[in-house]
C-alpha cells in the first residue's frame, strides 16, 4: 500500500522558528536513540515514524551510534525514508551527530576530521539521503583543537552534505567558544542538543540558554522525561536497577525516597491541570521560546500519541509555575 500523509498533519502540533533563523521546526522532535533499531520489527518502526510525520513532527533525530548496534537506527530510518518519506523531503527536517564510538580504532569517535568526514558520509548512505539539515558535533573533543572541528563542520557545510551544524552536550562555555569560530567562519550554527527537563535544569542554570540565543541559536532538549522518571511509571517507587542516564545521575544524590516524594507532588498538580506528569514534563519546556523543539521518543504508537495530548494544555499560570520551583527546591 503506497502511504499518503494526512493532508491535516501541520494542524495537529504548534512549530516554532530557531531564533531568528531560516529553519522551523515541529515542537515535538522524533529520537530514534534507543527506540527503532534492528531489534524492533521494521513494520512497528514503519509505524511509528509514519504516525509521527502524520501527527505533525517532521524533524527526526538521528546519531551515528544509535540503536542496538551503531548505525542501525540510522539504517531503519532510511528504510522507512525510502518506501515511504522521500517524496516529502523537502517538508522533513533530518538530523544526525557524530563522535560516540561509531567504529573500531581510534578514528572511530570524537571530533577530528577525518573521523566526521567519514561519519556522515556513512550517515547519508545509511539513510539514502543527499544532505542533512542538522548535522552536530555530538560530545566534546578534549584532545583536538576546536578550531579543526569547527572548520569541518563549515566545510560540510559548503560541500552541500549540511545545511545548518550543531553541537551536543557541549557546556555554556564550550558552546560559546565554538560558536565564536563558527560566527567568524560564517557557518550557519543552529544550536545546542542537551540533555534538559524539569528534574535537569542545568541548561537554564549555567547559562547556556541564553549564549545561545546571544549567537542566533536554539536549544534542543533531548532527555524531556528523564528516562521515564516523568511519567507515571514511577510514582509507586523507583527500583534499584533503573537505568539512569549519565546526566541525569544527580537526582539520586538525596535518596530515591527524595525523588520519589517530587514525582508524586508534580504528579499531584499535573492531574489538577488534567495532563499526565509526561504531558506537563513537555509542555513545561515549550514555555521557554529559546527551546527550539523537544527530542521525544517511542517505540509504541500509543505512547507516542499520548505525549502528543500535551497540546490540549500547554499554557501555565504563574502560581503553577511556582509551584513547580517550589516542588523542585
Amino acid at each position: 500500500m503506497v502511504y499518503a500523509a494526512n493532508p491535516n498533519r501541520y494542524e495537529k502540533l504548534p512549530y516554532r522558528r530557531v531564533s531568528d533563523s531560516g529553519l522551523i521546526v515541529p515542537a515535538l522532535s522524533f529520537g530514534l536513540w534507543r527506540n527503532l533499531g534492528d531489534q524492533m520489527p521494521l513494520a512497528n518502526s514503519r509505524e511509528v515514524i509514519l504516525t509521527a510525520f502524520d501527527n505533525g513532527i517532521f524533524s527526526f533525530d538521528n546519531a551515528s551510534n544509535y540503536g542496538p548496534g551503531n548505525g542501525t537506527a540510522e539504517e531503519t530510518f532510511g528504510q522507512v525514508y525510502r518506501s515511504d518519506l522521500r517524496p516529502y523531503r523537502n517538508e522533513l527536517v533530518i538530523t544526525t551527530k557524530a563522535g560516540y564510538h561509531m567504529w573500531p580504532g581510534p578514528l572511530g569517535q570524537f571530533s577530528g576530521k577525518k573521523t566526521l568526514v567519514n561519519a556522515l558520509d556513512l550517515s547519508l548512505q545509511r539513510m539514502g539521503l543527499d544532505y542533512v539539515d542538522i548535522f552536530y558535533a555530538h560530545r566534546w573533543d578534549p584532545e583536538t583543537r576546536l578550531e579543526e572541528t569547527a572548520q569541518t563542520l563549515d566545510l560540510l557545510v559548503r560541500q552541500g552534505k549540511v545545511l545548518y551544524v550543531g553541537v551536543s552536550n557541549y557546556t555554556a562555555e564550550q558552546t560559546a567558544a565554538i560558536a565564536k569560530i563558527f560566527a567568524d567562519l560564517g557557518t550557519p550554527f543552529i544550536g545546542n542538543q542537551v540533555s534538559y527537563n524539569m528534574l535537569n535544569q542545568g541548561a537554564k542554570n549555567s547559562g547556556l540558554l541564553d549564549i545561545l540565543d546571544q549567537h542566533h541559536a536554539g536549544l534542543f532538549a533531548y532527555g524531556p522525561l528523564a528516562e521515564g522518571l516523568l511519567t507515571d511509571r514511577y510514582l509507586d517507587g523507583i527500583p534499584d536497577d533503573f537505568p539512569v542516564h549519565q546526566t541525569n545521575e544527580f537526582l539520586f544524590k538525596n535518596g530515591k525516597q527524595a525523588l520519589e516524594n517530587k514525582l508524586r507532588a508534580l504528579n499531584d498538580l499535573a492531574q489538577s491541570r488534567q495532563q499526565t506528569l509526561s504531558q506537563m514534563s513537555l509542555a513545561w519546556l515549550l514555555q521557554d521560546r529559546r527551546v527550539a523543539s523537544v527530542v521525544i521518543g517511542a517505540s509504541k504508537v500509543d505512547h507516542l500519541l499520548g505525549n502528543l495530548q500535551f497540546t490540549k494544555h500547554p499554557d501555565f499560570t504563574q502560581d503553577e509555575l511556582a509551584r513547580i520551583d517550589e516542588i523542585l527546591a
